[in-house]
């Protein structure tokens, strides 16, 4: 039993010191990736960009009405004023009175 154990021991051991020089050999080199020309760099940019232009589709048709629900909940946003942040760090918006919403924003001119 005394055998088997310093055996396993020795293993053990051999095993902790092997590892380290493993370690320090360089990993191989990478395998260089196949040039392209730049006609079949034009298709893979063409087809991403048509890929993306059907992601966003996609998203808009998904996206679309529930974006329109919102907009009715939140109605007219011009009748509040930018939100303000308190030194103790609240968020306060104000609605605009009637007649701060009758007159036309500052810098706009009125056609």
């Amino acid at each position: 039993m005394k055998q088997v154990f310093t055996l396993m021991l020795a293993l053990a051991l051999a095993g902790v010191l092997v590892r380290p020089l493993a370690a320090e050999t360089p990993p191989p080199n990478p395998p260089e990736a196949p040039s392209q020309t730049p006609r079949e760099m034009e298709e893979g940019i063409d087809l991403l960009s048509r890929g993306a232009q059907l992601l966003l589709r996609g998203l808009i048709a998904e996206m679309g009405p529930a974006l329109e629900e919102m907009k009715k909940r939140l109605g007219d946003m011009n009748a509040y004023h930018p939100p303000e942040v308190l030194p103790n760090g609240d968020i306060i918006i104000r609605r605009k009175t009637p007649t701060e919403m009758a007159q036309p924003p500052e810098g706009e001119v009125e056609l």
